[in-house]
């Protein structure tokens, strides 16, 4: 299945025309963009239930998929809507405090992530603890060839110092450092316009199947 190209018209003259008065033109449009998104996303919860026992099967997709007004409540950027389109997959569905899964799908800008984004202070410590003690463990996952050829395990998010506990020279100091366990790829608009849309998707997060057991393993006392 495939995203179709519908899907990035509308995106692209979203870009162009961020505003109300556009949107309530086009809403119609929206809507039937909104579907075919919900369709390709329950694709995708299907497939991710089949592979990683957290995701529940039966989890409604209205829990995954994110609306597309933003909250500008508290924003500098008071354009009303996101210019892209995605979902996000974990026990509880959007929940962010979870190891899980993302799709975005943006002209240009597509990508998917599986991991851990921001952790609270306790599951953060958990991770690193995990990393501490099991650490050729984890280097085996994060260097294994699946791994490696599908994502990049996303670096931007880090300490400048050794965090508390940890000296600057752990060997393991790379991974130390990271405040979000992500993984992540890019996906370019001819990949998500292929009848392999879904394929590629779900084979990447299958690759990451690993990944995602051991941040499972690490904060299971705090799940």
């Amino acid at each position: 299945m495939n995203i179709p190209s519908s899907t990035f018209d509308f995106l692209n003259a979203l870009k162009e025309n961020n505003n109300r008065e556009w949107f309530h033109d086009n809403k119609e449009t929206h809507d039937r963009v909104r579907l075919d998104f919900i369709d390709f996303a329950q694709l995708i919860l299907t497939g991710l239930s089949e592979m990683d026992k957290q995701v529940p099967a039966d989890m409604p997709i209205a829990k995954c998929v994110f609306r597309i007004y933003r909250d500008i409540r508290f924003s500098k950027d008071k354009t009303p809507y996101k210019g892209y389109m995605s979902a996000a997959y974990s026990s509880k569905g959007r929940s962010t405090d979870l190891p899980g899964y993302y799709v975005h799908i943006q002209p240009g800008k597509s990508f998917i992530t599986a991991g851990l984004w921001h952790p609270d202070k306790e599951k953060l410590a958990a991770i690193r603890q995990e990393i501490d003690y099991n650490s050729e463990k984890f280097r085996a996952i994060v260097n294994q060839a699946p791994f490696r050829n599908s994502v990049v395990l996303d670096q931007d998010d880090k300490l400048k110092k050794a965090p508390s506990g940890y000296s600057i020279d752990h060997p393991d100091i790379e991974f130390l450092r990271l405040k979000s366990f992500t993984a992540s790829r890019f996906l370019e608009d001819r990949d998500l316009l292929s009848n392999n849309a879904d394929k590629i998707i779900l084979e990447t997060f299958s690759a990451l199947q690993p990944f995602q057991e051991f941040l499972y393993e690490a904060i299971d006392q705090e799940v």
